[in-house]
Formats: C-alpha cells, structure tokens, sequence
C-alpha cells in the first residue's frame, strides 16, 4: 500500500498547476496531509493580502488530497463553501483536512488553513464524488 500512497503523491507534486502555484506537501500519510504555501507577491490581491481565489485552491486541493491519500481514488469536487476569517500578507500558510462522511460515491471533508503562527485563515467544507472506474 505505501508505493500506491507514493504514487499519488506524486501525482499532485508533477501537475503543472500545483507547481505553479508553489504548493509544498509536508506531510502525506493516509488521513493526514499537510500542504504548504510561501505567500509571494504574485499571489497577493489589490489589498496586498493573500487572494481569497488562492485560499479557495489551497482548501480544495488539501481536501481533495486528503480523499485521495484515504481512498486512493481519484475525485472531483462537487460543492465547496470556504469562510475566510483573516487575511495573511507574508510567509508560509498551511493547510488542512479531514473527511467528515464517506460513502461509496460521495465524500464530505473539511478543512482549514492557518499561517505560521496557527492563526486561522479560512475553513472549508467540500463535497466529492469519487470516480470509480
């Protein structure tokens, strides 16, 4: 099972937009992913604070890994609500997940996003279907 759970670690870690971005995995056990981001200015919005648009793509992709690293299937989001409760403006954000509920199709998880300081920044809930071949 680790060289199924390798593998789609790796998968995140060589798409183009996960590099993109400047996604960091931390940590990546079955159940628990830790996903790090360097705040740069090209992520910054008009107000100089971390764009709402990147907290939503970190949320997603940590709550999409986390579903993978358990069910080593693939998954693609069906609904996503993110509260965002502070604004970060430099260093490193981390990110989250959990699953809530899962069933043979459908996968709730929630997760959440903090700066280095363990101030929270956003929180998410998600719901996935699990593509099953």
């Amino acid at each position: 099972m680790a060289k199924l759970i390798e593998d789609v670690r790796k998968s995140f870690e060589s798409s183009p937009f996960f590099l993109h971005i400047g996604f960091e995995i931390i940590e990546f056990r079955e159940g628990n992913v830790l996903l790090k981001l360097p705040i740069r200015n090209q992520l910054l919005n008009a107000n100089d604070s971390l764009h709402g648009g990147v907290h939503a793509t970190m949320l997603d992709l940590v709550l999409g890994m986390c579903i993978r690293s358990t069910t080593k299937t693939r998954c693609t989001t069906i609904s996503l609500n993110i509260n965002y409760l502070a604004p970060s403006t430099e260093g490193d954000v981390y990110a989250t997940g959990e699953i809530l509920k899962q069933g043979y199709r459908i996968v709730t998880v929630e997760g959440e996003m903090k700066d280095e300081n363990g101030n929270i920044l956003a929180k998410g809930l998600g719901t996935y279907k699990l593509i099953r071949d």
